[in-house]
């Protein structure tokens, strides 16, 4: 099954790209790399589950926002790519958790967008991790995730 064909099979309906409120690019592509800018999880317009890990948000809102930041930089990678069949690996997550003092937990929170790749891209979904605590995200969001996929051919 494809990546396309297990993204359906979710259930999952990939956003449109929004364009950047800030003076960034979305997304970039250097050679097979595409380096998708940093994602936070949002519903209807709205950050999903704002705060902090270890305080206003729990463990479970923590994974159900990186697996949200992970639909969003499915989207991106798709725009960039033309399709998630080009897209080869995951090479790299890094996924930055807004944190209470105390806090420790980053890899479980990181674990809703990790699983979710593994889903849609089978094995070659996990690439290497980063799951770090921080103090404040933009927008009060209790996370944001970075993504460095590999892909294939030229689009």
């Amino acid at each position: 099954m494809t990546p396309e064909q297990r993204v359906a099979e979710l259930g999952i309906i990939l956003p449109d790209v929004p364009k950047p409120r800030w003076a960034y690019a979305p997304w970039v592509r250097s050679g097979d790399l595409v380096f998708v800018a940093g994602q936070i999880a949002t519903e209807d317009g709205r950050v999903l589950h704002p705060g902090k890990l270890g305080r206003e948000v729990d463990v479970e809102h923590g994974r159900e926002a990186a697996r949200g930041c992970a639909i969003s930089a499915l989207a991106v990678v798709r725009q960039a790519a033309g399709s998630l069949d080009h897209v080869a690996r995951v090479v790299k997550l890094t996924v930055f958790v807004a944190s209470a003092e105390g806090f420790g937990d980053q890899p479980a929170v990181a674990n809703g967008a990790s699983e979710l790749l593994r889903d849609v891209f089978g094995d070659a979904g996990l690439g290497a991790r980063s799951a770090v605590g921080v103090a404040e995200l933009p927008l009060g969001a209790c996370v944001e995730a970075e993504f460095v996929f590999e892909v294939r051919g030229r689009v």
